[in-house]
């Protein structure tokens, strides 16, 4: 196990998740906000028991993290995961939300990416990141891009919206360029 990781900038703080934090992540799926549903393809009702199972096999685990990001009034606003880690082959996916569209575009998601970036080359020493990225969510693909990940390919036509079948974009950065960047 990891020490519990925590980052902080202008007052929001990153660190990996507790169990006295599930009913605090709870709130942010009664509702889910719609725009985050779009972007990123989960549910839109999730109970509270598939939320406590979710975050107590985060805690339980040693390969897959599970890090919230807190506002200053230490709401949770958000969260960052990788996860599918392959100790051998040292690859993982990643993944990250803001709940609330009033926390986004105020380069959170940006320090977020770049922070669990920095965990997963330096204290899981893994040699690369991935993720996908639906084509319509240009402000995630924009961020990933800023935090040096590279497009590697797409799922054509891989996922259903309201204006038609969109693209699922691959994206990847590996640790020589981590930390050639950074």
């Amino acid at each position: 196990m990891v020490d519990n990781y925590i980052s902080e900038m202008n007052g929001y703080i990153l660190r990996m998740a507790e169990i006295d934090d599930i009913e605090k992540y709870y709130i942010n799926y009664t509702p889910l906000d719609k725009e985050l549903i779009r972007l990123t393809g989960c549910k839109d009702k999730i109970t509270k028991n598939e939320i406590c199972s979710f975050v107590k096999s985060y805690i339980e685990s040693n390969d897959k993290y599970l890090f919230f990001i807190l506002s200053q009034d230490n709401s949770i606003i958000g969260e960052t995961v990788i996860n599918e880690i392959d100790f051998y082959h040292k690859h993982a996916n990643f993944r990250i939300a803001i709940f609330k569209d009033n926390y986004r575009n105020q380069g959170l998601g940006a320090w977020a990416i770049k922070q669990a970036c920095a965990f997963a080359f330096n204290n899981l020493m893994l040699h690369r990141l991935s993720l996908e990225v639906f084509s319509f969510n240009l402000r995630a693909k924009a961020a990933y891009i800023k935090c040096g990940f590279k497009q590697e390919g797409v799922l054509r036509e891989a996922i259903k919206s309201e204006n038609g079948y969109n693209d699922i974009i691959l994206m990847s950065i590996l640790s020589h360029e981590w930390f050639n960047s950074y």
